[in-house]
Formats: structure tokens, C-alpha cells, sequence
């Protein structure tokens, strides 16, 4: 019943309030006809084809008695937003270091169980190396139902520029604890810093059945080791001293 005039913008609110995580999906559907009641007239109602028909209703005497629009909505719920304490990766400049990253998500529904969106979530940042033959866990038969999409976010693409190739991630070991239902997920984390640095990204985790969760995360890269220490030794007052070294690029 919303009359529109010529031109005239319609907003149309859309609520979304998930208690699962989970997907949910809807259809927003507008229907519109014109004022005076009358038809717009169409001469081969009879023969609409599929898709025409899919979005206009037909009158009796032929003519189009209304046109509608079909907006699909897809709703993803993300976990709360926490201050959580950021998972710290730290390496020499010049070096190489591999962390173990253990993310907690909470409410991930694999069926009918499903738990609340309001439960905390939590980052577990362990400095034991990793084995990265180690193959992937699943317990309970979850990966049967559910899986995960992840990556790490940076603040801008000129960060994302600098830091993307120096940071390597892999998904090693993923389980869910039966009675909680809160699954842990662990990733291998690689740091190759080439120039001291400090990066602040995110780690998002998305579940294929619906679901965000978001956690910090910290690289610092210190001052490299001193390669070599260069001694010019003076041979007298107001004269000159020469010591020649060679500096190899590593690119070209």
C-alpha cells in the first residue's frame, strides 16, 4: 500500500537477528501496480516467456496487472566483536619462524544442534613449531558437514602488499569438542620478514554452513643480525684509509 511518485527512491528496512551460526536466507519480493488500477497492456501475455513470467503478474484480459522485483538476502552471522588479545608472531628480520595458532569458535552448527551466537570465542597463540606433514584431524565425523574458508585481512593494500608474501598460513588440525560443540582449529603459521616491521592483520574464519569469526593478530619483525663488522684502520693524520668489501643484492 506505499504510493510512489515519478522517480521517487524507496528505502526498505531489513532486520537481521540471528541466534545461530548459521546462514539464513530470505527473499525480499516487491510487488507494484499501477495507482488507477488498470493494466499495462501487452500484447503477447500468452507467450511470456520463462523468465518474464517469473516477475510479472498476468490480468485475465491479457494485460500485465502488476511487475515484480525478487531481491535474495543472505544472511551470515558474525561473532561478537571481543578485545581479544591479539596472537603475537615474532621473528628476526632476515629469518624465518614457524608459530601454531589455535583459534576456539563457538555456535558453528553442523545439524540440528545448534548453539547460541552469544558465546566468546578465543585465540590461543602456541610457540611450539609445527609439523607441517602432520595430516588434518577430524573428529566425530565433522568434516562430512561442515567446512571452513580463511584468510588474513590487512588493514590496507599497501600493508597487504608488503606483508602478504612474507606470511604463510595452512589449516593443519581441526576438532570439536562433542559437548560443547566448540571447535578448535589449528593453523601452521610461517613469518619470512625480510626488513624489520610491525603489522597488525586479522584472521577470518568462515563456516560453509554460515558464520563469521574474526581474531587479531600481530607480526613484529626485529633488527636483523649484524652480517659483518667493517674495521678501517688510520695509517696517519690527514690521510686517507681504504677497505674494500663486496654487497651482494638478493633481487635483481
Amino acid at each position: 500500500g506505499t504510493r510512489l511518485a515519478p522517480k521517487e527512491k524507496l528505502d526498505i528496512p531489513v532486520l537481521f537477528m540471528p541466534d545461530t551460526m548459521k546462514m539464513y536466507e530470505a527473499v525480499v519480493v516487491i510487488h507494484v501496480m499501477r495507482e488507477n488500477g488498470e493494466n499495462w497492456p501487452y500484447e503477447d501475455s500468452a507467450e511470456l516467456n520463462k523468465d518474464l513470467k517469473s516477475s510479472v503478474t498476468v490480468a485475465e484480459n491479457g494485460g500485465i496487472q502488476g511487475i515484480l522485483w525478487i531481491y535474495p538476502v543472505h544472511g551470515i552471522p558474525e561473532a561478537p566483536q571481543q578485545k581479544l588479545v591479539p596472537a603475537v608472531v615474532c621473528c628476526r628480520a632476515r629469518q624465518r619462524v614457524e608459530r601454531r595458532v589455535e583459534v576456539l569458535l563457538t555456535g558453528v552448527v553442523p545439524g540440528a544442534n545448534a548453539m547460541p551466537a552469544a558465546r566468546n570465542s578465543a585465540i590461543v597463540n602456541t610457540k611450539k613449531p609445527a609439523n607441517i606433514q602432520e595430516e588434518v584431524q577430524v573428529t566425530d565425523g565433522f568434516s562430512a558437514t561442515v567446512e571452513f574458508l580463511y584468510e588474513l585481512q590487512y588493514q590496507s593494500n599497501e600493508i597487504k602488499s608488503q606483508l602478504g608474501a612474507l606470511v604463510g598460513m595452512h589449516l593443519i588440525e581441526r576438532e570439536r569438542d562433542t559437548e560443547s560443540g566448540i571447535v578448535t582449529l589449528i593453523f601452521n603459521i610461517v613469518f619470512a620478514p625480510n626488513k624489520p616491521m610491525r603489522s597488525e592483520a586479522t584472521l577470518v574464519v568462515q563456516c560453509t554452513t554460515g558464520g563469521v569469526w574474526k581474531f587479531p593478530m600481530l607480526f613484529i619483525a626485529t633488527e636483523p643480525e649484524v652480517d659483518d663488522v667493517i674495521n678501517i684502520e688510520g695509517i696517519g693524520l690527514n690521510k686517507e684509509s681504504i677497505v674494500v668489501f663486496k654487497l651482494t643484492s638478493q633481487t635483481r
